[in-house]
């Protein structure tokens, strides 16, 4: 909450133990000293403080804010606060590193296995159900199965040209996961997409290129060749196969 806006018809502090009426076309700040106004906003959830009083420093600060949120949103145990902020303060005051950069890259090499270990845990389940799908998915009849492991069924073949890695292209598409959940559907929004065709994932630049202008096909895209162990946003999951239904309308570069 801006203080320059904060207008109340009447303010009670408590903190003070009076009562002050007033109108709602003036500042507070008129009527309290800055003291009980503090007071008064911290009551009300309001946070303020003199510390970061510049734009040069409440900006500085912002900036800290920042790297602390991206580093809580991907922590690692023994994440430690501390270290950080010395090796940010080193850096930025030209100081020798406190550690090597050999030392350094094995640290980070093993806090990736270590992470990288935990986020295959986690979704194990997951991975031996997608697999599980892809095997049996792979004896029918109507499927192809690449070298690559991406899994197709020819809806309509298309006579057409076909686009090369380089061409952007013109689709309709439908995306869902293993349990028909809809991610994504350019036939939903009513409006085709245009994408580069080296420009989106493997599974799907790999199909395009096998496709003809008015070809429909089924795409059974292991994760691998998705979004892999990041997976995309809040929609899909780390590890995730997907389905989607994709249709060449037209190469338009």
């Amino acid at each position: 909450m801006d203080l320059k806006t904060f207008q109340l018809t009447y303010q009670m502090s408590t903190a003070a133990g009076f009562l002050v009426p007033v109108p709602l076309c003036y500042d507070i700040r008129h009527f309290l000293p800055s003291n009980v106004i503090k007071r008064v906003l911290f009551m009300l959830g309001v946070n303020v403080t003199d510390k970061y009083s510049s734009v040069e420093l409440q900006a500085s600060y912002g900036i800290g804010l920042q790297m602390g949120e991206q580093l809580r949103a991907n922590p690692f145990t023994g994440l430690d606060i501390s270290a950080v902020q010395a090796g940010l303060a080193d850096a930025f005051d030209l100081q020798p590193a406190q550690v090597t950069n050999d030392v350094l890259q094995v640290a980070f090499n093993e806090i990736h296995e270590r992470m990288q270990a935990e986020k295959s845990a986690k979704f194990a389940d997951a991975v031996a159900a997608s697999e599980k799908f892809l095997a049996e998915n792979a004896q029918r009849e109507d499927i192809t199965v690449t070298e690559s492991g991406l899994q197709y069924e020819v809806v309509n073949a298309g006579d057409g040209d076909k686009p090369t890695a380089a061409s952007t292209v013109r689709v309709h598409y439908h995306g869902t996961l293993l349990d028909e959940t809809v991610f994504d559907s350019s036939y939903d929004r009513g409006e085709p997409a245009e994408f580069p065709v080296n420009g989106v994932i493997k599974g799907w630049t790999e199909a395009l290129q096998m496709m003809q202008v008015g070809a429909k096909l089924r795409l059974y895209v292991p994760h691998d060749l998705a979004y892999g162990e990041q997976g995309a946003g809040g929609a899909i999951a780390p590890f995730t196969t997907l389905i989607f239904d994709i249709e060449l309308l037209d190469i338009i570069a």
